[in-house]
């Protein structure tokens, strides 16, 4: 117990330098909290996605659709309980910039989703109506729509002004369900393909299944019915499908894992440049401690303690001040930028991550200390004024 006092005196010795120290590490724990913020809503759509739950696509890109007429083989496969099917629609609400997600899917597309709640009502209500649109509750906050509510889009691949009234708003079962997106009728794609002389196209299947532990050989039987015909398929789980957006962005997510080692690096060097005037100030104390029959594992307990609980206070200094600045910031990020980040909050797994890497690097930075001060000679430690 004597050497927690002695930790926690010493700690307090010069106060004024602890102070900083504890706000140079938080500020570097804001720095790396929110990059890892940041990571995890780029990878948000990877762990909600569900292992019941497989997406085949054209073989060759999403760009390129698929017939309507490989449903009936889909459905015919062994383990499949659902199929279902969207198309990207490619719209805007009068503003280009005002970028969001909206999807033109068939009736059942929505309840392969448990995790989007809609009211049965509204539900009801867009099944019955081929101008209805159902939308995620931030998308509804940012834009200021309503129950009943008619909205136009302008789509940059079906050209023209397209009219569309709300009759229903999802909420996410989950914190980590995205709320952003905007879901209508694939009839009124078709529709625009019959128009022009197309067949009915798709751009993706969804295909619900009973067991995830088939889903292999699932995907390979469905990829194998089309793989000699004029559109192949590339089925997989829900999960690699999102991924492969994520890897789009391989170049930005690279640079901030390494930003977030940088900051890890910058409280280091807090940390060991605090430690060392720490030691080199009481170099004679430590001489007199030996004297005294303090052993060197006192002394590694000393030093080590210090640098523990400075790193662990600058750790939860930073994580509440992260805590506080993603809450106020995180809503209005959702809103205006759900397409790239539909959920912006920090996790308990990121909080736990960085006290423990503070503090890592607080012990780090205190081994050279604390190899100084136990090989150092009694005598030669006596001679020394602090």
């Amino acid at each position: 117990m004597h050497i927690a006092v002695l930790v926690l005196r010493n700690s307090m010795r010069n106060p004024i330098r602890t102070v900083l120290t504890i706000l140079g590490i938080a500020v570097g724990v804001i720095a790396y909290g929110f990059l890892q913020v940041v990571l995890t809503a780029y990878f948000i759509g990877v762990e909600g996605a569900s292992p019941n739950r497989l997406v085949a696509r054209h073989r060759v890109s999403l760009f390129n659709l698929l017939p309507i007429s490989q449903k009936q083989k889909i459905e015919q496969v062994p383990g499949v309980n659902q199929v279902s099917y969207g198309i990207w629609f490619g719209g805007y609400y009068q503003d280009p910039q005002k970028f969001f997600g909206q999807f033109a899917v068939d009736p059942g597309y929505i309840d392969l989703y448990p995790e989007f709640v809609v009211p049965a009502g509204q539900k009801a209500a867009y099944d019955e109506d081929l101008m209805a649109a159902i939308i995620g509750r931030k998308l509804a906050d940012r834009f200021g729509w309503e129950m009943g509510d008619r909205v136009t889009l302008q789509s940059t691949i079906f050209t023209g002004d397209w009219d569309f009234i709300i009759r229903g708003i999802y909420e996410g079962k989950f914190d980590s369900t995205d709320e952003t997106a905007m879901f209508f009728h694939w009839k009124r794609i078709d529709e625009r393909f019959r128009e022009v002389g197309q067949n009915s196209q798709i751009g993706w299947w969804l295909i619900g299944v009973d067991d995830p532990a088939q889903n292999g050989r699932i995907s390979d039987e469905i990829d194998g019915t089309f793989l000699n015909s004029s559109y192949p398929t590339l089925t997989e789980t829900e999960a690699a499908f999102q991924q492969s957006f994520v890897s789009m962005m391989g170049t930005i997510i690279t640079i901030i894992r390494l930003a977030s080692w940088i900051v890890i690096g910058i409280i280091l060097l807090v940390m060991a440049n605090t430690m060392m005037m720490s030691a080199r100030e009481r170099i004679t104390e430590y001489g007199v401690m030996k004297t005294l029959g303090f052993r060197a594992f006192h002394l590694v307990g000393l030093i080590g303690g210090e640098a523990l609980l400075v790193s662990f206070l600058g750790a939860v200094v930073g994580c509440a001040l992260t805590y506080g600045l993603v809450a106020v910031m995180g809503r209005g990020i959702e809103m205006e930028l759900g397409s790239i980040f539909p959920v912006f909050r920090l996790t308990p797994p990121t909080v736990v991550q960085a006290i423990g890497l503070a503090m890592a690097a607080g012990l780090v930075a205190c081994l050279v200390p604390i190899m100084r001060s136990v090989r150092l000679p009694i005598a030669d430690a006596l001679r020394r004024v602090a």
